[in-house]
């Protein structure tokens, strides 16, 4: 199943004359013929990354990355792509047909992940293969790679937590913090409120809270409004944390969404992800036209983090939580 997957979730393009020209360049300064061509892969496999990530709206830096200093292509085999804020991304070159991947044991640590970017024959184009977020061995199958949506859903979880944290650092006032009755404690963002004050006019949800508390459990809430391209609908998001009765460093969540604004139901093809620490989608389920509610339950470990995707029409809003 996921070598079909891989096999649907590529990326193919040209890549630039301007980025073809400066490989070249940069491959006839080099002593021998194999370094020669390692630089060309290098230069080219990083370049066509660059400008995938660019479309897709990552914000990167070329000039900070080792791949793109002369000296250090020269002395090491290297092909970083710096991602502000965010760390660096390997983006290792293979030709046509390759079952493995050579990831040069001095880049197998200090790497958000790895792209494997297939150059063709005539250096004129490129495809990216799929994505691993880490390698421990010199040659990697190519079959084991991760789909390419993985790569972007786990760079879009770290940009947010990366953002998500510097704002609790700036303004530590700003957080919500549950804490259960053993004092171990659940960060929500400020935006996070009580079942009661977010939901006031809703009985139902009102009675439910009193009625399924738990001891050593906490409960929070937050209206979702997906905007004018979405017809200003919105649901309610409930989460609720509370203690594993075999193991108290196992955490038991429970994610609810529910209608809001007096409506029986949830917007159809409503779409909702529970995404793990690196942006993989490990729980989804999708409303129908009469579902009243969507509810994914589910165990973390005290530390963990985790995030909650939900997805209409062309927009989607992600909440990330720290436990």
């Amino acid at each position: 199943m996921m070598s079909d997957m891989a096999t649907i979730s590529t990326f193919t393009g040209l890549i630039s004359t301007v980025a073809r020209r400066l490989a070249e360049k940069w491959s006839r300064e080099q002593a021998t013929p194999e370094k020669s061509q390692q630089v060309l892969l290098n230069t080219l496999s990083v370049s066509f990354v660059n400008f995938y990530l660019e479309c897709m709206e990552f914000e990167t830096d070329l000039e900070a990355s080792d791949s793109w200093n002369p000296v250090k292509q020269t002395l090491m085999d290297v092909a970083d792509l710096l991602i502000t804020n965010l760390g660096k991304l390997e983006c290792r070159p293979v030709l046509e047909n390759a079952q493995f991947v050579y990831v040069p044991p001095k880049v197998q640590s200090n790497r958000i992940g790895y792209v494997v970017v297939e150059i063709s024959e005539s250096f004129q184009s490129a495809k990216l293969l799929g994505f691993v977020k880490e390698v421990s061995i010199d040659n990697f199958p190519i079959n084991q790679l991760q789909p390419l949506e993985n790569l972007l859903n786990y760079l879009e979880f770290l940009e947010l937590q990366t953002t998500k944290f510097k704002s609790q650092n700036l303004d530590s006032s700003s957080q919500n913090v549950a804490e259960l009755k053993d004092g171990l404690r659940i960060f929500f963002e400020s935006s996070w409120s009580t079942i009661e004050s977010i939901f006031l006019t809703e009985l139902g949800w009102q009675f439910r809270s009193a009625e399924d508390g738990l001891k050593n459990s906490v409960e929070r809430a937050k209206l979702i409004d997906f905007g004018i391209k979405a017809n200003r609908e919105s649901v309610g998001i409930v989460v609720k944390v509370s203690h594993d009765e075999n193991n108290l460093d196992e955490m038991k969540i429970i994610v609810e969404l529910h209608p809001t604004n007096g409506q029986e139901y949830l917007p159809s093809s409503l779409h909702v992800m529970i995404l793990d620490e690196e942006g993989t989608a490990v729980m989804e389920a999708k409303a129908k036209n009469d579902n009243k509610k969507i509810s994914l339950e589910f165990n973390a470990d005290v530390g963990d983090n985790f995030s909650v995707k939900i997805v209409l029409g062309d927009v989607s809003v992600i909440e990330n939580f720290l436990i």
